[in-house]
């Protein structure tokens, strides 16, 4: 009697293969259906949407955390739009960065945490918005994996270069984000052509704009946008986007790193919060 084979997506080239297969017969991958080859494929190449809803609910849960230490720890409202804003003190706890921070408290994971930070309604609204419309474009050309290796190494170079360029305090999603614009800038450039011409385009629509949005608005970290992007052009180049080489388990590995630091610095940041609270409570 003949027994079914059950298909899976091999991880690494996203083709149907058998899930008893000990090695992909398309990309050579081995052990295709183990259960850490599938762990590794949720965050590779065609459905981003995983990433983004956990990127976005990241953001949304520190800015709400944020918003409930300010609230305890003042212990008043601030106004129908001053009650949307955290206090400078629970960014500060949280892992907002810049200078002061870096610098003279050695806060050094603030220069992860201050991506997942926001100080107000409008902000975390303006970049969600972004990162709901650039990061799928990215994934497009890069997958999925080597996306959130752009998305974090640029929030960290961003707000690395901001440190060298004397900003005191600064946090936002913009810094990763300009990232996704500067690997979608270097895919442009790289491939040319009709596509590459026209994703260049669009993409220098959106500098134009931040560097406009930059001069017309005061508070804006324009050195955080400036080194989000040359970190994503820096990324792209490194890790080479889809048509000069698919996905490997590198990329997924690299990603799984990335999300780990993450995890590890907003988990200090929100212990060093609950210590402060809790202190402050005693």
């Amino acid at each position: 009697m003949s027994t079914i084979r059950q298909t899976i997506l091999c991880p690494a080239c996203r083709r149907l293969i058998s899930r008893d297969e000990k090695i992909c017969p398309w990309c050579g991958v081995s052990y295709p259906g183990s259960w850490w080859r599938r762990g590794f494929g949720l965050l590779s190449g065609d459905n981003p949407q995983i990433a983004i809803k956990i990127l976005i609910s990241i953001n949304v849960g520190m800015y709400l955390i944020s918003l409930l230490l300010t609230v305890d720890m003042s212990g008043h409202s601030r106004g129908m739009f001053g009650s949307l804003s955290p206090s400078s003190s629970s960014m500060f706890l949280l892992g907002a960065t810049g200078t002061v921070p870096v610098l003279q408290a050695g806060r050094l994971w603030s220069l992860v945490n201050a991506g997942y930070l926001h100080g107000g309604i409008f902000h975390i609204l303006f970049n969600m918005m972004a990162l709901y419309q650039l990061f799928p474009l990215t994934a497009r050309e890069y997958g999925t994996s080597r996306t959130i290796v752009i998305y974090s190494f640029a929030g960290f170079t961003g707000f690395l270069i901001s440190v060298f360029a004397g900003v005191p305090i600064t946090i936002g999603a913009s810094a990763p984000v300009c990232g996704l614009i500067g690997a979608l800038l270097y895919y442009g450039k790289s491939r040319g052509g009709t596509w590459g011409e026209a994703v260049s385009r669009e993409v220098m629509g959106w500098i134009i704009s931040l560097a406009l949005f930059g001069l017309v608005f005061p508070g804006i970290n324009n050195w955080g946008h400036a080194g989000g992007i040359l970190g994503g052009v820096l990324a792209g180049f490194a890790l080479r986007y889809r048509e000069r080489q698919q996905e490997t388990i590198i990329h997924q590995s690299l990603a799984v790193v990335c999300a780990v630091v993450t995890l590890l610095c907003l988990g200090w940041g929100l212990t060093d919060a609950a210590l402060a609270f809790l202190g402050e409570g005693s």
